[in-house]
C-alpha cells in the first residue's frame, strides 16, 4: 500500500471510529437540540478537519473523493455532527482547489483548520432567503478609514457558537462580498432558533446577529471580480452526508429485524421473505446511490474533468442520495412498524434528519434542469 492509499485508509478509519463516538450522545442531543460539546472537542483533538488541507500546511492532503468516502462513514454516527463537519471541508476544499482566495488568507485559514477550528460561509438571511438564486444581502459593511463597520442578521448557520471562523456574506458598495470574521470578534451574538426544527435539531444552525462588527478591509476574502468555477465539493459532501445516514437506517433496521422475535411466529422476522425483500430494496437503492456518488466523486478528483460538463453531475448525485435517503428512511420506518415511531431505536430521528436534504441548494428543479441541458449539449 502506497502512501497515499494508506492516507485514505486512515482517514476512513478515523471516521468510523469517531461515528462510534457521536453515535450514543446522538439521540439526547437531538432531544436537547444542541450540538454535544464532546463531539466538538474529538473532531478538534482528531484531525479529522484538515482531510482536505494540503500537507505543507499540515493537512491530510486529500482527494475529494477520499473526502466524500470518509464523510459517508461519519455521517453514520450523528447526522447533526457530520453535516457541521461538512461544512468546513467543503469550504476550504473548494478554496483549495479554486485559489479564489489569496495566498496568504488561504494558507493561514488552512493552519487554523488543522489546528481544529471550525469555519462555515454565512449566507443566508431572513428576507434573502439562500443566496444560491441571487440577490445583494441586507448584511451591509460601511467604510470607517481602513475597517469595515458590519451590522446584519443571518439565519441557517450550522455550527454555531461552536463555530471558530466565519466566512460572511456581506453588501459593500452595493456589491456583494465575502468577508472572514473570527467568531471572537465583538459584536456578534447568537440566538438559538433551531433546537426544536423538524431535522438535525443538534446541528446549532441558529441566527447571527452581526452589531457594529469591526473588521479591516484586508479580511475581504471574494468580491464580484473574484473569478471561481462552482463548488462542486458542496454537493457531494452533501450527498455523502445524508447517505450515510441512510446507511445507518439501513443498519440498525437489520439489528431489529434480527432481534425481533414475536410470539406467534417464534423466530426472527428476519427470516420471512417479506422482509428479506424489503431489505433487499433497501440494499439495492443504497449501493445505487452510493455507486453514483463514488463515480462522480472521483471524476471531481480528475484534473482532467470539465468545469462545464461536471457540476450537473455532482449536483444530480447529491439529489439522488437525498432522495434515496429519504426513500431508505421511510421503507425501514415502515419495516420496523410502530416501534419504530418510539425513541428506543433511532429510526424516527433518521427519518426527521435526512429531510434537510431537500433544502440545500440547488433544488431539485434546478438539478433535473441542469442535467437536462446538458444532455442536449446546452
Amino acid at each position: 500500500m502506497n502512501a497515499r492509499d494508506k492516507a485514505a485508509s486512515d482517514a476512513l478509519a478515523l471516521a468510523k471510529m469517531l461515528a462510534k463516538k457521536f453515535s450514543p450522545r446522538a439521540s439526547a442531543a437531538d432531544r436537547r437540540g444542541e450540538l454535544p460539546k464532546e463531539d466538538v472537542q474529538d473532531l478538534k483533538t482528531s484531525g479529522y478537519l484538515g482531510l482536505g488541507i494540503p500537507k505543507e500546511f499540515g493537512g491530510w492532503g486529500l482527494s475529494l473523493a477520499e473526502c466524500v468516502a470518509a464523510q459517508l462513514e461519519l455521517s453514520r454516527g450523528s447526522p447533526s455532527t457530520a453535516l457541521v463537519v461538512a461544512m468546513t471541508l467543503h469550504v476550504m476544499g473548494h478554496a483549495g482547489e479554486t485559489q479564489v482566495w489569496s495566498k496568504e488568507h488561504y494558507e493561514n485559514l488552512c493552519c487554523e483548520v488543522v489546528k481544529g477550528s471550525l469555519v462555515n460561509a454565512v449566507a443566508s438571511e431572513p428576507r434573502l432567503g439562500s443566496p444560491s438564486r441571487g440577490g445583494l444581502p441586507d448584511t451591509f459593511a460601511v467604510r470607517d478609514g481602513n475597517n469595515l463597520v458590519i451590522n446584519g442578521h443571518k439565519t441557517w448557520t450550522t455550527g454555531g457558537a461552536h463555530l471558530d471562523h466565519l466566512l460572511v456574506r456581506l453588501r459593500l458598495d452595493d456589491e456583494a462580498v465575502t468577508g472572514w470574521i473570527p467568531a471572537n470578534t465583538p459584536g456578534l451574538r447568537w440566538e438559538k432558533t433551531w433546537g426544536d426544527a423538524l431535522s438535525l435539531r443538534a446541528s446549532d444552525s441558529h441566527d447571527l446577529f452581526l452589531e457594529n462588527v469591526v473588521i479591516s478591509q484586508d479580511k475581504i476574502l471574494e468580491t464580484p471580480k473574484t473569478k471561481s468555477s462552482p463548488n462542486v465539493w458542496f454537493p457531494l459532501l452533501i450527498g455523502a452526508t445524508y447517505l450515510g445516514v441512510a446507511f445507518a437506517a439501513r443498519d440498525e433496521t437489520v439489528r431489529y429485524a434480527k432481534e425481533r422475535v414475536p410470539s406467534a411466529l417464534g423466530q426472527p422476522i428476519a427470516t420471512l421473505p417479506a422482509v428479506q425483500r424489503q431489505l433487499g430494496e433497501i440494499e439495492l437503492a443504497l449501493e445505487s446511490a452510493k455507486a453514483l456518488l463514488t463515480q462522480v466523486s472521483l471524476e471531481g478528483s480528475s484534473s482532467s474533468r470539465e468545469d462545464s460538463s461536471f457540476p450537473p453531475r455532482a449536483n444530480g448525485a447529491k439529489q439522488l442520495c437525498v432522495e434515496t435517503a429519504i426513500e431508505v428512511t421511510d421503507k425501514c420506518l415502515r419495516l420496523a412498524g410502530a416501534a419504530g415511531l418510539h425513541k428506543d431505536l433511532s429510526l424516527e430521528r433518521y427519518f426527521r434528519d435526512v429531510r434537510a436534504g431537500l433544502m440545500h441548494p440547488p433544488s431539485r428543479e434546478g438539478v433535473l434542469e441542469g442535467l437536462g441541458k446538458t444532455a442536449v449539449g446546452l
